[in-house]
Parts: C-alpha cells; structure tokens; sequence
C-alpha cells in the first residue's frame, strides 16, 4: 500500500527530531530543534492529559502515541531481528527513522502544515527480547470479515519476524482475560484460518472490567497486547493502557480497528468494509431480479449501518441497479410532494420497477412517531434498534393499497448478517497483512497505547483518544453523497434547514478524514 502514493503524505524529518524519547505529555516546556512542545496544560480525562502533542515550524502539529519509557526509565533496548531477516535483506529502507504522515493530503499553499500522526513500521532499536516476549491476542464485539486474517497474520508475524513463540489468544472477548481458558497460537494453527468467517478466538459484546483484566494480565505475565475491536473496544483498549501505565507494567497495549460500518474516525477505512459491500452488492441484485421480473416490483435491501450508511451507499453506487439509499444521516419522509411514496409512484410509472436500500439505523425517527420506541441497550451500551426494514415495507404496501393507484409487488431481503460472517476478499487480507504487522513492529519498538491504522494510504500510530471521540458518519453535503445522488436520481430529501445543520457537522469535522471523497481517494488506492 504504501508504494502507491507519492511522498507529499510523509512528512521525513530528522530521526533526532521525533525520537520517541523527545516526545513529552503536553505542558513540557522542552524544546528539541526545531520542534516545540506546546505549552498549553490540556485539560479532560486522565487519558486525555497525557496527550503527547509537538509543534514545529508553519503550523506543524505531531499527535504522537505514548512509548513504554514515558513511565518506566531506562528500559534496555536490543537490535532489531529484522535486520538479519532474509525477506527484507533486499528492502532498500526498512526501518523507520521519525517520519510522519499528515492527516490532510490536500492543502492550501498558504495554509498550515497541520496535524500528523507517527508513521508505522519496524525501528533499528526494540524494548523486548524476543524470548521474553509473551503476547496475547483478543477480538471484541460483533463479526467481521478479516478477523482470522488479522489474527493469523500477527501471530505469523512474531514467530516469523521477531522470533516471538509464546503467543495466546483469549477465548470469547473482553471477560475471556477472567473467566475463560485461553487458546495457544502457532503458524501451524492459524496457518488456514484466513479462509474462514468469523473469528476463531470467539467474541462477545460487554464483559470489560479493567482491574479484572489487567490482573489477568500481569498474573498470565503478558507483556503484549492485541486487542481487535470496534470504537466500544478501543474505549476499552485505552481504559486497560492507562490502569497498566498506572501500576507501571511493561507491557505494550496495541488496538487494531474493526467495523464494517466504517465508523472509526482518522483512519482512511476499516478492515472489511470491502468485503461486506462486495457481498452486499449479491443482495442488491437479487432484489433487481425479483423486481424486474414482475409487473410494478420493488426489491428493498436492508444493509447494516447503524449510524453511518458508508455499506448502503458505497453498494449502492458499486451496483448501479438501486434506485433509492436511505442513510441514517440523510433524514427522509414518506408523505407529501418530493417525499418517498410519491417518489416510488413516479419510479415505477417510468421502469416498472425499482430497488430501495436502507440501512438499518435510517428512519428511526419516524419509527419512534408510530411505534412505540425502546431505550433498551445490547451489552455493548448500543441502543437496540427498531426493524426500520419490515417497518417501511408494510409502510409501502399499506400507502399503495390504500391508494389504489396501482398494485405492487414488494420482495424483502435482509442479508443484515450474511454480509459480515464471510471471510474476507483479497483487498481486506492485504490490508489485514498490513494492519497486522504495523501493530507488531509498534509493540516491539515499545509504543502503546495506540491505534494502528491507514492515514491517507500510509500506516500510522494513532492515539486512542482521536479513534474514540467520535464515530465516522456520511456528509451529505459531500460529493460522495451527491455522486450517489446522481446515479440513482432519488430526490435529497433535505430542507434547507437540513442543509445548514449538515454543513455545520462537516466544519466541525473538517480537520478529520472524514469526508467521503477523500474515502473515494483511498478506495483507488487500495484496490
């Protein structure tokens, strides 16, 4: 991946000037060539406040990740086994020596340089031997394709690379740490693991209780920690670092992302979203082929997205056959001119027939108007959400039945859990590969508290708190948005107070990456 872009991304400095150990919590008032430590105390939570924030010259900004010798000094350090390893004899560069990526690739000549994140990879120097290495490896919250990938490219990884051998997987999630046995890991055992679904340590929503899990921890004598989930589990990622660097263990905490909804900030995608819009894209055009084959059909489609309609959208624009996307985002109605019945009347009056795909976390506030709305929650602290799907297909058939205007033929399909529990296609076990082996190169090099990730095609160490502070939603003022506008001429939907409301959503997250154009940007580059 990181060969298919140019190096305006990267910004490489000096290896002196970013060297982890001049990196400093926010209100030092340290200064190291040309970079400046901000001064400004940071106020929040605890995590909050051991932000390690470094400015430089023309607006500059490192948001750097904690290093194991922030709170226990004068750990040794040993040369790297790469350097003796035969793969990368032939790698011009393999080390990587302070470079930083920017977390905005498109820029104003004029403008500052702004925020970056530290690039991953694998550095001269490692905090831990590779037989005193015993690392552990946990996945959380819902299935998803490339679970197993990640997995078994991890462990492969620290046997293959670092010569790591003890390597364990925790069974069943989060309250796996003090409840369950665990599983032993080698390359023989997740040799064939990629060529499944789901995941092979288990998983389970909720169980998280810190002082549980880091005593398990310390008692097992764990000392690396891979912890695959969503943003709940990254939240939770980041609780388990800062009770670890308040009992001042060694040990490495490293967050790999998972969700198909695409709804963790900063990073340029999560790992099988592709795979799950591919999949997708089969129901959409079952629901063509039922539709077009029936006098006034409509095919409907329910995809998951509970807050963020990246699946809906993006397989929708993939398949060319839909009609109509509803998002959470994009709010909609049913009745009146330019609402969602009179829309579907005038579609099938031209095709005679028409495909609809709604996420699942769309419409709920009309739900919550002729249903009686639940506050219950799942384990996770999601608030569990109404059928938005059979909801608006009985909508559909009650408004034309009572109208009698035409007769339609309405065919459901929910493939809601079909498309996360298969195993990931080719471009998510690259990026798995990727994902996995960034962490471990981090983990070694005595990094924690992190979050690996794609930052404009470049893996890059992000702290926590940016993963964690916000969920990653679709503008609907973006040309993302408007591109899928135009290939299924579906009207917006949005009042003029719509549209102030989401361009002041889309400031507030202006300095993020997550607009979807530039999401349109990674995709090419991924693929």
């Amino acid at each position: 991946m990181d060969s298919m872009y140019d190096a305006s991304s990267i910004s490489s400095l000096k290896p002196s000037d970013f060297d982890h150990c001049d990196s400093k919590p926010v209100g030092s008032n340290l200064k190291n060539g040309f970079v400046t430590l901000s001064s400004p105390p940071v106020t929040g939570t605890s995590s909050d406040s051991q932000q390690k924030i470094i400015t430089g010259d023309a607006g500059y900004i490192l948001e750097d990740v904690p290093h194991l010798t922030d709170y226990i000094p004068a750990i040794p350090t040993y040369p790297n086994p790469l350097q003796d390893n035969p793969a990368y004899s032939v790698v011009k560069q393999f080390f990587v020596d302070g470079d930083t990526v920017a977390q905005k690739v498109v820029a104003h000549p004029s403008g500052p340089r702004g925020t970056h994140f530290r690039r991953a990879g694998p550095r001269q120097k490692v905090y831990f031997k590779s037989d005193e290495v015993h690392a552990c490896i946990v996945t959380c919250g819902g299935l998803c394709p490339g679970l197993n990938t990640v997995i078994r490219e991890l462990v492969c990884g620290l046997y293959h690379m670092y010569g790591v051998k003890k390597v364990i997987g925790i069974d069943g999630g989060y309250k796996g740490f003090y409840s369950r046995n665990t599983i032993p890991l080698t390359p023989k055992i997740v040799n064939h693991i990629h060529k499944r679904g789901g995941t092979i340590l288990g998983t389970s929503r909720g169980g998280h209780n810190t002082v549980k899990i880091v005593d398990s921890i310390q008692d097992r004598r764990i000392n690396q920690v891979y912890i695959i989930g969503g943003d709940g589990t990254q939240r939770g990622a980041s609780a388990i670092y800062q009770e670890i660097r308040r009992r001042g263990l060694k040990v490495a905490v490293v967050g790999i992302p998972k969700t198909i909804d695409n709804d963790i900030p900063v990073i340029d995608k999560s790992f099988g979203f592709d795979s799950a819009v591919e999949e997708a894209q089969r129901a959409i055009h079952a629901a063509h082929v039922e539709s077009e084959s029936i006098e006034n059909g409509i095919g409907l489609v329910k995809l998951m997205g509970r807050y963020s309609g990246f699946i809906a959208m993006y397989a929708s624009l993939a398949s060319r056959d839909v009609d109509c996307c509803l998002i959470p985002e994009s709010p909609f109605y049913l009745h009146g001119p330019g609402g969602l019945f009179e829309y579907i009347e005038k579609r099938l009056k031209e095709n005679g027939h028409m495909v609809i795909v709604i996420a699942e976390g769309a419409g709920q506030e009309l739900l919550s108007e002729s249903l009686q709305s639940s506050n219950q929650k799942d384990a996770s602290g999601n608030k569990l959400l109404e059928d938005v799907g059979l909801w608006i297909s009985q909508k559909i058939k009650d408004h034309f039945s009572k109208q009698k205007k035409m007769a339609i033929n309405l065919k459901y399909i929910d493939p809601t859990y079909m498309i996360r529990a298969i195993p990931s296609n080719g471009s998510d076990n690259v990026y798995c590969t990727l994902l996995a082996q960034s962490a471990l190169h981090g983990a070694m090099a005595g990094y924690t508290g992190f979050t690996v990730g794609p930052v404009n095609g470049r893996e890059s160490y992000i702290p926590f708190y940016r993963i964690t502070e916000r969920q990653n939603k679709v503008v609907i003022t973006d040309r993302m948005w408007a591109r899928l506008l135009s290939s299924t001429n579906q009207p917006s939907f949005l009042t003029v107070k719509d549209v102030i409301e989401d361009h002041q959503d889309e400031a507030s997250m202006s300095d993020d990456n997550s607009s979807d154009d530039k999401l349109m940007i990674r995709e090419n580059g991924f693929c």
